[in-house]
């Protein structure tokens, strides 16, 4: 909708109507007046047609009488008794009567003056020989210097007389009249500025009509907002304090939970949200960091201190409705796990937008992070036990009052990983995750279209073949993804001078953008796993975490290594080697 103001639709089509009527009333108003201001400009060029209507009846045709014609209905108009009415000789000329002829038999002489539209006058003398012309000609009124036949006429003047030669001498008079040289180019002008009146009176107005419904919109809009902010004033204590941190509930919570006003014990475990409706309101976004499938993740200012928030597509709200809920997971909050802030719906610019914040990590994730630098060995180590570390608490059910349950990821790969500043890893993306309570059964999988990413997935996912019934086989497909993350991290360390290009998993086997039946024939089918270098096998560090991957990306999911198990092995390794100076912080 264009406006939300909470107003109905049939107001605005009332509004609409009423403007149109409006606009389409001013235009035939306006369009009136241009008709007539035209008519007032011609109207003085028309008073000879109009005199001459007024001043001699209606004739059709003559009777048989010659000396009675007929007018209308049963008058008719009589003439004296031309055939005993003498006959006289008249001077005859047209414009400019400089040679005369003479006229003769004729019933009446007559003399007139004519002035044209352009105030050039014309004179000529002549007779009439016949009873039309006298009617013609002699019925009509005269120019006598009186106002009301300057009134009516300024055009012409005739004069008709009886005798010989009568209508020799001066030729009438018309009245005094003002023309101007440039009266063709000023009724032009005068035509251009009618047009542009005809065409901009009808905008300005229209733009005045739509300028009173956007302050009328504005004005209620005000008011509305005042009413919502009254009624949050009014709301529970709870949420008095707008700018405070809200502790959730122990237990399963979700966000239906801080909706609903839960509040804590006061033990301090609980997930630290920010009250949802608040939350948008109180960050400014920087600049977008990163796009995907489900949105975009942009930098924002909050309090002073940068924070990630991830803008999920409308599309993707079951995505972000389940990560929400994975996050506000009680005893969820771990130091490889993304720290989560909190989660709002806002609009912008008339869009729904489902904000996830976090804390912000400048170095980006872990694909980032591969494609820009090179690893050493101490590093590969921190980043691999880190990431692990990770795993290894969603994996892990913690039971108590206050417990957490089971949780795998399904969506384990580089992008999900971000790199802390001190060179330390942390799972990110929860939108596809699985929750499993051991002592209850039960096991939530997330009704979400969404799936995982196809380069990434293990064989019994490829080819459908993975019990869904059965957590643990959630935890397998975690651990074979992680091998391959592995692989990738490995690709990229610094080995007795060699190092690889960062490429993703089976680079050399599938397209960029593989499908699940090209997967599905490399790992189902043909059973490859990416290729390893030979120098590995020199390097201790190198060998042992590509013995580990290998029992991690395993065709038999029942043998792959558990998260625990491989955290361990890496910490062994680790320490097997004084001269890496390794510290133990994990």
């Amino acid at each position: 909708m264009l406006f939300d103001c909470g107003i109905p639709m049939s107001f605005w089509g009332m509004i609409y109507l009423r403007s149109l009527h409006i606009f389409c009333f001013s235009i035939l108003l306006l369009f009136t007046c241009v008709v007539h201001s035209d008519d007032d400009g011609s109207s003085e060029d028309l008073v000879f047609s109009s005199s001459l209507l007024e001043g001699m009846p209606s004739f059709p045709m003559f009777d048989d009488d010659e000396n009675s014609l007929p007018v209308s209905g049963n008058d008719t108009f009589n003439l004296p008794n031309l055939n005993k009415h003498r006959r006289y000789q008249c001077h005859s000329c047209e414009q400019p009567c400089s040679e005369e002829t003479i006229c003769n038999n004729a019933y009446q002489c007559w003399k007139s003056r004519v002035r044209d539209f352009s105030g050039i006058e014309s004179v000529s003398k002549g007779c009439t020989i016949n009873a039309e012309q006298v009617v013609l000609y002699c019925n009509t009124l005269s120019f006598d210097g009186n106002g009301e036949f300057q009134q009516e006429s300024s055009s012409y003047a005739i004069e008709c007389c009886e005798g010989d030669f009568c209508n020799n001498g001066t030729f009438p008079m018309l009245p005094t009249t003002q023309y101007s040289e440039n009266s063709e180019d000023e009724e032009y002008y005068a035509t251009i500025l009618r047009l542009m009146l005809a065409i901009l009176c009808p905008v300005v107005i229209l733009g005045l009509v739509l300028a009173v419904i956007l302050l009328m919109m504005r004005h209620w809009h005000r008011r509305r907002m005042a009413r919502l902010t009254t009624m949050e004033g009014s709301q529970d204590p709870d949420y008095t304090y707008r700018d405070e941190l809200r502790v959730t509930a122990a237990g399963d919570s979700t966000l239906r939970e801080v909706f609903e006003h839960s509040v804590t014990s006061g033990s301090g475990s609980g997930m630290p949200l920010l009250i949802q409706r608040t939350l948008a309101k109180q960050i400014s976004l920087g600049e977008c960091i990163g796009k995907g499938r489900y949105g975009e993740v942009w930098r924002g200012l909050w309090h002073g201190e940068s924070v990630a928030v991830k803008i999920f597509f409308s599309r993707d709200e079951a995505s972000w409705t389940r990560e929400t809920e994975i996050y506000s997971t009680m005893l969820f909050r771990h130091e490889n796990i993304l720290g989560y802030i909190g989660s709002d719906m806002t609009s912008r610019n008339s869009i729904t937008q489902l904000w996830l914040v976090t804390h912000y990590h400048p170095l980006g994730s872990l694909y980032d992070h591969l494609n820009r630098h090179s690893l050493n060995q101490v590093q590969l180590l921190h980043l691999s036990i880190s990431a692990i570390s990770g795993i290894l608490h969603l994996h892990t059910e913690i039971f108590g009052t206050q417990g957490k349950p089971a949780i795998a990821h399904r969506d384990i790969k580089t992008k999900n990983i971000l790199v802390r500043s001190n060179g330390m890893c942390v799972i990110a993306d929860f939108g596809l995750a699985v929750t499993h309570t051991q002592t209850t059964g039960e096991m939530n999988v997330a009704n979400n279209p969404r799936v995982g990413t196809k380069r990434y997935m293990s064989p019994e996912v490829l080819d459908q073949t993975i019990n869904m019934s059965i957590f643990e086989s959630f935890r397998r497909v975690d651990m074979y993804a992680f091998g391959l993350v592995l692989w990738e991290m490995c690709r990229r360390t610094v080995s007795s001078g060699f190092i690889e290009e960062y490429r993703p998993p089976f680079f050399d086997m599938v397209p960029s953008d593989p499908s699940f039946e090209d997967m599905r024939k490399v790992v189902c089918i043909d059973q490859y796993r990416p290729v390893v270098p030979i120098y590995w096998e020199s390097d201790p560090i190198l060998s042992g975490i590509w013995l580990l991957m290998k029992e991690c990306w395993h065709q038999n999911p029942n043998v792959r290594l558990p998260a625990l198990r491989l955290k361990k092995s890496l910490l062994k390794l680790a320490m097997q080697d004084p001269s890496l100076n390794f510290r133990l912080d994990f």
